[in-house]
């Protein structure tokens, strides 16, 4: 008989560790993926993995029994995944002190505002809108150079798509095609990630 993920969570919190390995081997990929899509480093979300499901048999009693078991995983797994990437980047910027950025390439300079949503990763208080704003910044630097060139050009830069074309030296035809497949392809990545915590509850 195939236990619920309540039953399951009820025999953890009476350290039955063969409902922890069941509730680990029901979700563990499932959360794997979902850490990748964040941290974009497969080693780094098997690791937060275990960190996940440790959590899970250290505290299961905060999970309340209010909303699916699932949606409460998913959030301490988008928890776990943000601090891991302010880990990172506290550690890459410590070593070294270097001169600040230029403004246009500082890491808060840009993310298209259109984008940032308080509500756009689930209901969950710990998603901060800066958080967001880092996760973006990833999307972005993902995307093919002419591309997020535009991109930056006109938002960041707050310049006219004439301008823009002036200065790289094509039509604007070209700078209003690549703005519209850079902002397709940042707009896809979101909906994906929101439609995994959607999915989740």
């Amino acid at each position: 008989m195939t236990l619920s993920d309540e039953s399951l969570v009820e025999r953890v919190l009476e350290r039955d560790a063969h409902a922890f390995e069941t509730l680990f081997h029901r979700y563990s990929e499932m959360v794997c993926h979902h850490l990748t899509r964040i941290v974009r480093d497969r080693a780094s979300a098997d690791d937060l993995v275990q960190e996940v499901f440790l959590r899970v048999w250290d505290r299961a009693e905060q999970w309340n029994g209010q909303g699916p078991f699932r949606a409460w995983l998913f959030r301490i797994a988008t928890h776990q995944a943000f601090n891991h990437l302010r880990s990172v980047q506290r550690r890459r910027e410590q070593p070294l002190e270097m001169p600040r950025p230029p403004a246009e390439e500082e890491d808060e300079g840009f993310v298209p505002a259109y984008l940032i949503d308080a509500s756009a990763l689930g209901p969950d208080a710990a998603l901060e809108e800066a958080e967001q704003r880092r996760l973006l910044r990833r999307f972005i630097d993902e995307l093919p150079e002419e591309k997020r060139e535009v991109l930056r050009m006109v938002h960041d830069a707050e310049m006219e798509v004439r301008e823009v074309a002036e200065r790289l030296g094509i039509p604007e035809g070209t700078v209003k095609s690549r703005l519209h497949h850079a902002r397709r392809r940042l707009a896809r990545e979101w909906k994906d990630l929101e439609n995994e915590q959607e999915d989740a509850s």
